[in-house]
This record gives structure tokens, C-alpha cells and sequence, in this order.
């Protein structure tokens, strides 16, 4: 009987198996602690933003609005969405979804993580058959105030926590509602 020349000894083939698929089980490891990681944050955000415009939509409008300028009767209005978009109290003291330096971390050339703007639409826009009836909103004098609240923070990867550069990741959220006035 003929005797192989590679095939004599099998004894640390499944060492040399391992070998060769560690840096693939480790690959789909990492990527998978990542991908996790990234998701979840996302939604911290969008869920932060959408908080923020929800608390904005039910805020006092002034006696005599303004659309876009003056619009909540409080004048500490976007303070508060912003304190309530970081940490999910008006006070700014309620515990935040992420750490307070999260939200200091900037994308790019941008100086502020979140903003808070009103926009205004024009009652014609809803009342499109001109019945006159635009529902919460018939009583009001002027546009209808809008707010959009978003925020673009830096993300921070497991990997980089590794020693990897990955800082190159922005998150971006952004949530509207109209304001009730409620």
C-alpha cells in the first residue's frame, strides 16, 4: 500500500483549523458587538428627538404669537426641549439615555449637538377645500408654528474604546411636530 506524503500525520490538524478561522470568528464577533452598538444608539437618539418635539408640541403658545420668532409663552422654551432631549427632564437633572459627554461630542464643523427650530404653515395648507375648518388650529390668529428638533452627535464605537480610529461617524436624528399649544 502507497503512503501519502502530506497525509501521514493528522494529529494537529485541528489546531492548524482553528488557525486559520479565529480571525474570521473574531471578525464576525466584533462586527457583530459593533453593529449592536451602533443601532442601539441610534435609537437613543431618534427616541431623544422625538421626545423633545413631543414635550415642544404641547408647550403654552404666546397670547400674541409670532410665527417663527416669538411662539412659546416661556421664554426659557428651548432650554427646556434641548434639557429634555439630553436628558429627559425639564430641570436637565433626570437620567440621561446617554452620558452628558455624549452630547458634547460635535460632527465636523458643527458647534451645537442639538437645535431646536419653528417653522411656520400657512392654515391654507391644511384647509385645502377652504371649509374653514382646520381642527385644533381654527382658533388661532396666525401660522401654525411647527418645531423640528434635531441633533448630530459623534458616535462612539466599540472598537475605538479598542484603541481603532473610527471617529469619523455621525449620528443624525431629527423629529417635528406642530405645536398644540395644550
Amino acid at each position: 500500500m502507497m503512503k501519502w506524503l502530506f497525509v501521514r500525520d493528522q494529529s494537529a490538524s485541528a489546531a492548524v483549523e482553528m488557525a486559520l478561522v479565529t480571525p474570521l470568528l473574531l471578525a464576525i464577533l466584533f462586527g457583530a458587538a459593533e453593529m449592536g452598538n451602533f443601532f442601539m444608539t441610534e435609537h437613543v437618539v431618534e427616541k431623544a428627538v422625538r421626545d423633545g418635539a413631543r414635550y415642544a408640541a404641547r408647550l403654552p403658545l404666546a397670547s400674541a404669537y409670532d410665527c417663527p420668532t416669538t411662539v412659546f409663552a416661556d421664554p426659557n422654551a428651548t432650554n427646556n426641549i434641548i434639557n429634555v432631549t439630553e436628558t429627559g427632564a425639564v430641570s436637565g437633572s433626570g437620567f440621561a439615555r446617554l452620558p452628558a459627554s455624549y452630547w458634547n461630542r460635535t460632527c465636523g464643523a458643527d458647534t451645537q449637538t442639538i437645535t431646536v427650530n419653528v417653522t411656520c404653515v400657512h392654515k391654507d395648507d391644511i384647509d385645502t377645500e377652504n371649509t374653514g375648518n382646520t381642527g385644533i388650529y381654527t382658533g388661532l390668529n396666525g401660522d401654525i408654528p411647527v418645531v423640528t428638533v434635531s441633533a448630530r452627535v459623534k458616535y462612539l464605537s466599540v472598537l475605538g474604546t479598542l484603541g481603532f480610529n473610527t471617529t469619523n461617524l455621525c449620528l443624525n436624528a431629527e423629529s417635528k411636530a406642530a405645536l398644540q399649544g395644550l
